[in-house]
């Protein structure tokens, strides 16, 4: 029982969704929304979509630096077994 009491006690501290991210725009979208809000996402969500192509871009240029370097270093790696096997072969 006193777990179910601690469970009660939390929920009713919690803040409610509403309290959250505010009711204004639940209100909205029930009564029709405004167009100011609709003109706001619309130009919000095309600065999101430039951030997620420039990041887009330096992920990709990452990677491909990333895999230059590990082929490289694989190259390296393998040209200096066979020199460590041509080396212990010719003794």
């Amino acid at each position: 029982m006193t777990v179910q009491l601690k469970l009660v006690k939390m929920s009713s501290e919690a803040p409610s969704w509403a309290d959250q991210w505010g009711s204004s725009g639940a209100d909205n979208y029930e009564n029709g929304g405004g167009g100011k809000q609709e003109s706001n996402k619309g130009k919000k969500m095309a600065g999101v979509k430039a951030a997620a192509s420039t990041g887009l871009g330096k992920a990709k240029v990452a990677a491909t630096v990333g895999a230059q370097k590990v082929k490289t270093g694989t190259s390296v790696g393998i040209n200096w077994v066979k020199n460590q096997y041509q080396k212990r072969t010719s003794k």
